[in-house]
C-alpha cells in the first residue's frame, strides 16, 4: 500500500497552479500561526499582569497596615504623652495615610471603623490619634455616589476579613483593586484598612508586546521571503518544464499527423490495388464481349459493356478521391433496382469466371416488392461484390451454394440483403467485437481466408466502410448451421 501510494504520487503531474495554491496555503498558515501567537502572548501578559498587580497591591496595603500597627504599638494607652511626642505620632500617621498616594498609584486610603450602625472613615493622622487614644469617633462615611462602591464592598467582606484575618482584594473595571486589610494593633481588632489601588503597567505591556511583535515580524518576514524564493525558483522550473513539454507535444503532434497521413496514403494505395484488380477483371470481360459481337446478342453485350464501363469509371473515381462527395453516392436522381443489380453481378461477374462456375452455385431469393434505392448502383456493387467473393474464398468446400436474399418490410420502410453460404464459416475469433464494437472480420488487415495473401484483409473492410459511412447501412456477419451469413440492413 505504501509503495503504491509513493508510485501514484511520483506519477502525479505537479502543475504551476498546484504550486500557487500550496504557496498561498503556507502563507495563510503562517499568518494564522502569527495571529494565534500574538493572541496567546497578549493573554499571557494579561493574566500575568493581573496576578502581579493583585500581589503588589496586597503587599503594599499589608505594608501600610503593618506600619500603622507598629506606630500604634509604640505608645501604650496608659502613657501620658508630651505635646511634642503627640505631634510626632500624628505626623507618622499622616505620612503613612497621605504621602503614599502620589508615589504608588494609590487613589485612596483610609481606615474604616464601625460602631455597628454607621461606618466611619479615617484619612487624617489627627483623627486617627483622637480615635485611638482619646476615644473620639470621626465623622461617618457619607453615602454619596463616590462612596457607594466602598460601602457595598465593606459590608460584603467585613465579617469574612474579621473572621479569617486575611487580606481581601477585588478587581473593578479591570484596572482598579479595592483592598481590605484587617487592622489589628496589639492583637485587638480595630477596623479595616481600605486602599484603592490602580497600578499602571501599560508602558511595560507595550514594550513587551512591541518586542514580541518585532520578533514575530522578523520571523514571519524570513519565512515569507524564503517561501517567495522557493516559489520563484519552483515556478521558473515549472515554466521551463512546461515549455519543454509543450515543444515535445508539438513535435509528437507533428509526428502523429505525419503518421496518419502516411497510413492514409498506404491504405489508399492498397485500396487502389484492390479496385484496380476489380477493374482489371471487368476489362477482361469487356475485351471478351467485344471479341464476341454476333448480331443476335448485340443488345445484350452492349448492355453488359455499358455496365462494365460504368463500374470501371466508378472504380477509377474511387481511386482519384479518398473521400468522394455525398452527391455521388446518395442522390434522388439514382433509381437503383437492387434485384436487377444482384442478378447482373452473379451472372456476369462470378458465373463468367471459369473457376467459379466449377465450384459455386447461386440461389437467388429476391423480393420483387423491394422499391428502387436512391443510391449509386456501382457503390452498392462495391459493397456486395466483396462479400460474395469472401463467401467463395473462405468456404473451403466443394459444391458451394451461395444464397442471396432481399427482403422488404413496408411497415418500417426497411430492407435486408442476406448473403449466406454452406461453407466452413468464419473463425469464431473474427466474430468477436473490439473496444469500439466492430467485429474483427471487418477490421483492416483482417482476412477470413485460410491462407493470407499480401493484399488480403481489405474486402470485408472496404465493404463495411462503404456501407456504414457512405450509405448509412448496417452490416453484420454471423455463422449459421453449415456456413456463414452476411446481413445488410438499410432504410429505404
Amino acid at each position: 500500500m505504501k509503495k503504491y501510494f509513493f508510485e501514484s504520487f511520483k506519477n502525479y503531474r505537479f502543475e504551476f497552479k498546484h504550486l500557487t495554491v500550496f504557496f498561498f496555503v503556507l502563507l495563510i498558515f503562517q499568518m494564522g500561526i502569527s495571529f494565534v501567537n500574538k493572541v496567546s502572548v497578549n493573554k499571557f501578559l494579561t493574566k500575568t499582569q493581573e496576578w502581579y498587580k493583585r500581589d503588589s497591591a496586597e503587599r503594599f496595603a499589608n505594608i501600610t497596615t503593618t506600619s500603622l500597627e507598629l506606630i500604634v504599638e509604640t505608645v501604650k494607652p496608659v502613657d501620658v504623652l508630651q505635646p511634642e511626642e503627640k505631634r510626632k505620632i500624628i505626623r507618622a500617621f499622616n505620612i503613612v495615610l497621605s504621602q503614599q498616594i502620589p508615589q504608588q498609584n494609590v487613589r485612596e486610603i483610609s481606615l474604616l471603623v464601625s460602631d455597628g450602625k454607621k461606618i466611619y472613615s479615617i484619612k487624617d493622622g489627627d483623627v486617627l490619634y483622637s480615635y485611638l487614644y482619646d476615644n473620639q469617633w470621626p465623622l461617618p462615611l457619607s453615602t454619596n455616589g463616590i462612596n457607594n462602591e466602598t460601602i457595598k464592598l465593606y459590608k460584603n467582606f467585613k465579617n469574612e476579613v474579621f473572621a479569617t484575618e486575611r487580606i481581601k482584594s477585588v478587581l473593578v473595571d479591570n484596572s482598579t483593586f479595592y483592598i481590605f486589610v484587617p487592622f489589628i494593633p496589639r492583637g485587638e481588632y480595630v477596623g479595616i484598612l481600605y486602599m484603592k489601588y490602580a497600578p499602571d503597567l501599560t508602558q511595560i505591556t507595550k514594550e513587551i508586546a512591541a518586542g514580541y511583535d518585532e520578533m514575530g515580524i522578523i520571523y514571519s518576514s524570513l519565512i515569507i521571503f524564503g517561501l517567495l524564493g522557493m516559489y520563484y525558483v519552483s515556478s521558473y522550473t515549472l515554466k521551463e518544464r512546461d515549455k519543454v513539454q509543450q515543444k515535445l507535444l508539438e513535435e509528437h503532434e507533428s509526428r502523429v499527423k505525419e503518421k496518419v497521413i502516411h497510413e492514409n496514403e498506404a491504405m489508399f494505395t492498397k485500396r487502389i490495388y484492390h479496385t484496380h484488380h476489380k477493374a482489371e477483371k471487368i476489362m477482361g470481360f469487356i475485351k471478351e464481349d467485344i471479341m464476341q459481337l454476333p448480331a443476335d446478342t448485340l443488345d445484350e453485350i452492349k448492355y453488359r459493356i455499358m455496365k462494365y464501363a460504368h463500374f470501371v469509371s466508378r472504380v477509377i473515381y474511387d481511386m482519384k478521391w479518398y473521400e468522394p462527395t455525398i452527391q455521388t453516392i446518395r442522390n434522388p436522381l439514382f433509381q437503383t433496382n437492387l434485384n436487377e443489380l444482384v442478378r447482373f453481378i452473379t451472372k456476369n461477374i462470378f458465373l463468367r469466371a471459369k473457376s467459379t462456375i466449377e465450384i459455386v452455385k447461386f440461389n437467388l431469393e429476391l423480393d420483387e416488392k423491394l422499391p428502387c434505392l436512391q443510391i449509386n448502383e456501382y457503390v452498392i456493387w462495391e459493397i456486395i461484390e466483396p462479400l460474395i467473393q469472401n463467401s467463395i474464398d473462405h468456404a473451403c468446400v466443394n459444391n458451394l451454394i451461395i444464397t442471396i436474399k432481399t427482403e422488404y418490410f413496408s411497415d418500417t420502410s426497411s430492407a435486408r440483403i442476406i448473403i449466406q453460404d454452406n461453407g466452413a464459416g468464419i473463425k469464431k475469433e473474427l466474430l468477436e467485437e473490439d473496444s469500439s464494437g466492430i467485429k474483427k472480420a471487418f477490421l483492416e488487415n483482417t482476412s477470413t481466408k485460410s491462407e493470407r495473401g499480401r493484399n488480403s484483409g481489405y474486402g470485408c473492410y472496404l465493404a463495411y466502410t462503404m456501407a456504414k459511412e457512405r450509405c448509412g447501412w448496417q452490416l453484420d456477419a454471423q455463422n449459421i448451421d453449415g456456413g456463414c451469413q452476411f446481413i445488410i440492413t438499410l432504410q429505404i
